[in-house]
């Protein structure tokens, strides 16, 4: 037990956590709900094709369906959090999510399925929105690094849970994928009960309040854009790369495994130290050029990875893929500075759903567009998408310039 250990192994590992109670509730709270993550998202679509028995296409139209359905849901529970306060709404979000997600081990149909995509879809928009104002309550002024750390927290939760659902993809029998789904479920109830110890929060904004101040702030919509672009970034460890590195390189295949424990281990070790030295808009729009720069050198390495011997391609693509990191951790810590830095304290919710919203309009379409250019195109698509992210993180200092001129910063 705990208590009996050394003072040395006790102090190590109070080290690992938030000094705040409240923020190791949160802390606590984001690893159930992120291993279950883990584990669903790594097995979900064979369990759909596999299980359920509906088609590829079928399931990806389902998932789509859900992602646009998703869109709105997070300015709206956004709102709410900031007028009926963070904790009552966010609790609420992880229990609706826990039962949605149980409701796909009853789906024998491509019309239930995608009747149950569409809600599911809402509960991530929903719960980043709602959790924004709840972060900004326990932060103790520093939002940018406590999301930081709860990043690293997120991305060791998801790693665990994937080597969970590893062993059931490897049984590949209907209770197997069943328990994943179940466990899903549960895993969104067990954040919503340990969020539960939380203090009681206030609600930020009165419930009389009204109007979408968000929507005709131009110099926040002008950093979610910028933001929206350059979230592009998430679709290409996960859906580019592997699909890359098999068609076009001659890469052995265990290199996208590698590339992708290579990105996860960036953030889970690096984004803490990163987050530390983002303070302020300023130097989130400094973040966000080095992030645009990092981007566009990594994308090229690994675009040039088709062509090279077996090995000087692999290490051409684990070279890439540390640049690539590194404007990650740029990129994560700057776009928190720009959500929280730039956003009122009473309308976080609200402002943070409109945030999310760009971000997510970019990410239901970045298959297609990533198909399109960098796949379908080869080199010269990847350097059009290095171009692009690399000029608008350079442009993002000049919007923070003007932001700061313009309106002072919330």
């Amino acid at each position: 037990m705990t208590t009996n250990a050394p003072a040395p192994v006790r102090r190590g590992l109070r080290g690992l956590l938030p000094a705040s109670p409240a923020q190791r509730i949160l802390t606590f709270a984001t690893f159930a709900n992120s291993f279950g993550g883990g584990m669903f998202t790594t097995a979900s679509a064979l369990y759909f094709t596999r299980v359920v028995g509906l088609p590829a296409g079928q399931v990806a139209i389902g998932l789509f369906g859900g992602a646009m359905a998703g869109l709105m849901a997070g300015v709206l529970v956004g709102r709410l959090a900031d007028q009926w306060g963070p904790k009552r709404v966010q609790v609420t979000v992880m229990l609706c999510g826990g039962a949605v997600i149980s409701c796909f081990t009853l789906i024998g149909s491509f019309w239930s399925f995608f009747a149950v995509s569409l809600v599911a879809g809402m509960i991530i928009p929903a719960d980043v929105a709602s959790k924004a104002p709840l972060i900004r309550s326990v932060a103790d002024g520093n939002p940018t690094v406590l999301i930081g750390y709860l990043r690293s927290v997120t991305n060791l939760a998801l790693a665990f849970g994937s080597v969970v659902a590893g062993f059931a993809i490897q049984i590949d029998s209907r209770p197997a994928y069943l328990a994943l789904v179940i466990c899903r479920a549960l895993a969104y109830v067990g954040c919503g009960l340990i969020l539960l110890r939380l203090p009681g929060i206030a609600a930020a904004a009165g419930r009389r309040e009204r109007g979408w101040a968000a929507l005709r702030d131009r110099t926040y919509l002008s950093a979610t854009l910028a933001n929206a672009v350059l979230s592009l970034n998430y679709a290409v460890p996960g859906f580019l790369l592997p699909l890359w590195i098999v068609a076009q390189t001659s890469a052995p295949r265990w290199v996208v495994s590698a590339v992708l424990v290579l990105n996860m281990s960036f953030v889970v070790l690096l984004q803490v130290k990163v987050s530390r030295g983002v303070h302020d808009t300023r130097t989130a729009g400094q973040r966000m050029a080095w992030a645009g720069t990092a981007f566009a050198a990594g994308l090229t390495l690994m675009a040039l990875a088709d062509g090279p011997s077996r090995w000087t391609a692999t290490g051409m693509l684990l070279g890439g893929m540390a640049v690539f990191a590194l404007g990650e951790l740029w990129f994560a810590a700057a776009s928190t500075q720009y959500c929280f830095g730039l956003a009122p304290a009473h309308l976080q919710g609200q402002y943070a759903g409109v945030f999310g919203l760009g971000s997510g309009v970019v990410q239901a379409v970045a298959p297609a567009v990533l198909s399109l250019l960098p796949l379908g195109m080869g080199l010269p698509g990847w350097l059009v998408i290095g171009a692009l992210l690399m000029s608008v993180g350079l442009g993002s200092r000049l919007l923070v310039a003007w932001a700061g001129r313009t309106r002072p910063t919330a």
